[in-house]
C-alpha cells in the first residue's frame, strides 16, 4: 500500500468527513516550497489558506518554539506569564488599539469582537440587538460568526443562528444609511473580502460606513483575520476604512503556523467588560505568544513588511496585464500578497491543473482562483508561480494536458 493509500484509508475510517482535500500527502516545507511523501516540490501560493506568513520551517521560528517547547507551554489564564503582556502591547502599537483578547482563531476572535460588542451597549444601559453584514462576507464557522456570513449554503443547516442580522452590498453604499439605525450594535465587515472572492471594499463605501457609524452611535467591528498583519502591504489593512474601528479581529498570519487569533479593543469598549465576561483556556499561552512575537519582529523589525510591499507591488503589476491577454480571465482584484483571479468558468479545473504544474492554490466564490503566498516569498519564486499558473489556465481553457 503506498502512503497515500494509506493516510486515506486512515482519514476515511477515522476522520470526520468534513474536508475535500487534495490527494496529495504533504510532509515537510522549506521557505516557499512544500513536499509531498514523494518528495515532489510545490511551490505553495496559499500558505495553508494565509497562515504561513513566514513560509515553512522558518529557523527563528523553529528555534523559538523549540526554546519555548522545553520551558513553558501553558498555564492558563488564571496566572501572569511574561509574554502576553508584550504581545498586547506590540499590537496595541501596531493598531491603535490599546487592549486585547487572545484566543486561538479567527473565527474565535470574531465571536469575541461580537461578544464585547453586545456588553458595551449592555453595560451603556441600553442593549442594542441589530448587526450589519456584507453580502460575499465570511467570518468564520462557529454559530456567531456564521450567522455574518452571507451564502445561504454555510448557514441553512445550522439554523437558526443570531437573530437581527442585516446583510447589505458592498456596492451599495447608500444601504449602510438605510440598513443602520440606532438599534445597530455593530456592522461586521472585511476590508478585503476573501472566502467572498477577493473583493476590496470601495472608498465609497467605507466613507458611508464611517458616517452612518457616527450618526448611529453602531460600532465598527472589522475582520482582518485574512487580510491584516502586512498581508496587503500595510501592517493592518482596516486602515483602508477611513476610520479606526472599535474592534478588530486577528488571526491566521499573526502565529506564522501556530494557532493564535484576537479581538483587539478601543478603550471605550474595553471600559466595558468586567471579569468573567469571556475567556479562552488556550488563548495566549506561552507558545502561541512567542510565535506571535517571532511573527511581529519579522514582520516589523526582520523587513517583511517592506518585502510585501516589493514584491506585492510585483505580484500586481504582473497580474493586471492578465485579463487582456485572456479570454478566460474576467476580472484580477486585490492587493499586496491576496490576490484574486476570476475566470469566466469554474476555478476547480484551474487548481487541479496548477497542482498538476507543481503550483499550490485554491478556488473561491465559484470562479476565483485565490492566491496568498507566503509574506516571505521571493521575486524569483512570484516570477515561476505565475508562469505555472497561466500555464494552468491556458490548460484548462484550451482543453490540454499539462
Amino acid at each position: 500500500m503506498s502512503v497515500m493509500d494509506a493516510v486515506q484509508a486512515l482519514d476515511a475510517q477515522y476522520v470526520l468527513q468534513t474536508y475535500r482535500r487534495a490527494p496529495i500527502v504533504l510532509s515537510r516545507g522549506c521557505g516557499s516550497w512544500l513536499f509531498d511523501a514523494d518528495d515532489r516540490a510545490y511551490l505553495d501560493f496559499l500558505s495553508g489558506i494565509g497562515v504561513a506568513s513566514l513560509g515553512h520551517a522558518h529557523p527563528r521560528l523553529a528555534q523559538a518554539l523549540g526554546d519555548q517547547a522545553q520551558t513553558l507551554l501553558h498555564t492558563s489564564n488564571l496566572f501572569f506569564h511574561p509574554l502576553q503582556g508584550r504581545l498586547a502591547a506590540r499590537l496595541a502599537a501596531l493598531s491603535g488599539l490599546p487592549r486585547a483578547f487572545f484566543c486561538n482563531s479567527g473565527t474565535e476572535a470574531v465571536e469575541a469582537c461580537l461578544k464585547l460588542a453586545r456588553r458595551y451597549w449592555s453595560t451603556a444601559g441600553r442593549p442594542r440587538p441589530g448587526l450589519v453584514a456584507l453580502e460575499h462576507g465570511f467570518h468564520g464557522r462557529t454559530c456567531g460568526s456564521l450567522a455574518l456570513t452571507f451564502h445561504e449554503s454555510y448557514r441553512a443547516p445550522f439554523e437558526p443562528l443570531l437573530s437581527d442580522v442585516t446583510f447589505i452590498s458592498p456596492g451599495d453604499p447608500a444601504a449602510v444609511a438605510a440598513a443602520m439605525t440606532e438599534a445597530t450594535a455593530a456592522i461586521v465587515l472585511e476590508p478585503i473580502q476573501g472566502e467572498g472572492g477577493v473583493r476590496p471594499l470601495t472608498p465609497a463605501f467605507a466613507g458611508a460606513v464611517a458616517q452612518a457609524c457616527q450618526r448611529t452611535g453602531a460600532l465598527l467591528i472589522a475582520d482582518d483575520v485574512q487580510c491584516g498583519l502586512g498581508r496587503t502591504g500595510p501592517p493592518v489593512d482596516f486602515s483602508a476604512l477611513g476610520r479606526r474601528p472599535d474592534l478588530v479581529a486577528v488571526g491566521k498570519a499573526r502565529g506564522a503556523g501556530v494557532p493564535v487569533g484576537a479581538a483587539l479593543s478601543s478603550q471605550a469598549v474595553a471600559d466595558a467588560i468586567s471579569p468573567g465576561d469571556h475567556g479562552s483556556t488556550y488563548g495566549g499561552n506561552l507558545l502561541a505568544c512567542r510565535a506571535a512575537l517571532v511573527f511581529l519582529d519579522e514582520l516589523i523589525d526582520g523587513g517583511v513588511l517592506d518585502h510585501v510591499r516589493d514584491v506585492g507591488a510585483r505580484l500586481s503589476l504582473a497580474l493586471q496585464a492578465w485579463p487582456a491577454r485572456h479570454r478566460a480571465i474576467v476580472d484580477v482584484r486585490g492587493a499586496g500578497l491576496m490576490q484574486g483571479i476570476e475566470l469566466a468558468f469554474d476555478a476547480a479545473p484551474v487548481v487541479e491543473a496548477a497542482r498538476a504544474r507543481g503550483l499550490l492554490v485554491n478556488a473561491t466564490a465559484q470562479r476565483v482562483v485565490r492566491l496568498l503566498p507566503p509574506l516571505t516569498i521571493s521575486h524569483a519564486e512570484i516570477d515561476e508561480g505565475l508562469m505555472r499558473l497561466e500555464a494552468a489556465i491556458l490548460d484548462v481553457s484550451e482543453g490540454r494536458t499539462a
